[in-house]
């Protein structure tokens, strides 16, 4: 018997871009020029998730240049992820840490030209296609937090699955919600939000304990979230990095009530981020054309993210494939190490 997803605490408006039609389409033709999705079946599976449409739910004020710029980083970060979650390469941390080493030379500004008669794989083109758009015109203090959220991704967060994977270990509830805003590229994604709303927030601002106790618990509402609609999608695949499992792992408990104990969590951490919303407004009122456009994109995301998780095939346990490509085909393009024409596709693409 099914366990039934009870409805999420979430009192924000639901909303979307205009812009979604057009994402769609740019989305298709760039996925193409880098080569990250190739294959007709992953094509099919591509465009059933609708990440568009997605990206237009969790950014619904972003200009239609700038919903294609996001639309680019979550299509790179979920295929990146699905195959590091997903595929054998998630269970091979040696692996893993020479394909992290490739992209963490881009975001390091340190050349990736491949050896000779080898080319770059797609997912290190299409990356660094995105951070030549993504940079320039950033403040200096947002590129240093927007770099560090992204290597501690590619590095901390993803080797320490790898290799929980390889070893049979199973975390602390402790300790993979520390460490869950990470493994799934939310601040990376919460970053984008001073791009989208065209905003500079102080640094000061992001020290701040009241922000970072809003933007904590805003990542928290949207990776439990996530954890809930792919929890049977997960169990299927034996994926052990979801918190409804270790709940039930290391609590007892059955399988609704781990879900209900997770959706719980969830409205509590809505409720903290409310209140460190009123604190902000409250205590920086000449700040408030910055902070009130970032804290509505963070209520975009918790609300967006919901939306579309509800609607979404992606997580139905009975497509547990999801993106996920024959081995040798792995190795050939998107985490691998022949990506054949594409970079000279995304540069002719940019000079056009």
């Amino acid at each position: 018997m099914e366990s039934e997803l009870p409805d999420i605490y979430c009192p924000f408006p639901q909303r979307t871009s205009p812009h979604v039609g057009q994402t769609r389409e740019h989305l298709d033709t760039w996925t193409r020029l880098t080569g990250l999705v190739h294959r007709a079946s992953a094509r099919a599976r591509f465009e059933q998730a609708d990440f568009g449409s997605f990206v237009g739910m969790v950014y619904p004020t972003a200009g239609g240049e700038h919903l294609d710029l996001v639309a680019d980083w979550f299509v790179w970060l979920f295929l990146v992820d699905d195959q590091l979650d997903d595929g054998q390469l998630g269970r091979d941390p040696e692996r893993v840490r020479d394909v992290v080493a490739r992209m963490l030379a881009v975001v390091d500004g340190m050349d990736t030209a491949p050896v000779p008669d080898a080319e770059l794989p797609a997912a290190v083109v299409a990356l660094e296609d995105l951070w030549a758009r993504t940079i320039p015109g950033m403040a200096a203090h947002w590129r240093r937090r927007f770099a560090w959220h992204l290597t501690t991704y590619l590095t901390t967060a993803t080797s320490w699955e790898a290799g929980n994977r390889a070893d049979g270990v199973v975390p602390s509830e402790e300790t993979y919600i520390a460490k869950r805003r990470h493994t799934g590229a939310i601040h990376v994604c919460m970053d984008l939000i001073e791009i989208v709303a065209g905003i500079e927030a102080p640094e000061s601002i992001h020290n701040d304990p009241r922000f970072i106790t809003a933007l904590e618990a805003s990542c928290n509402v949207v990776c439990w979230a996530n954890d809930v609609y792919s929890f049977e999608k997960e169990q299927v695949l034996g994926e052990i990095h979801n918190l409804v499992h270790l709940v039930r792992h290391h609590r007892g408990y059955g399988e609704q009530q781990a879900i209900d104990h997770v959706c719980a969590r969830i409205a509590t951490e809505t409720e903290r981020f409310l209140t460190a919303e009123d604190e902000l407004l409250e205590m920086y009122p000449q700040l408030a054309e910055v902070l009130v456009p970032y804290l509505d994109g963070m209520r975009s995301w918790m609300r967006g993210n919901l939306d579309w998780s509800r609607l979404t095939p992606r997580y139905n346990p009975a497509d547990v494939s999801q993106y996920e490509e024959p081995e040798e085909y792995l190795e050939e393009t998107v985490l691998g190490f022949s990506a054949g024409r594409a970079a000279e596709s995304v540069s002719d693409a940019r000079k056009g």
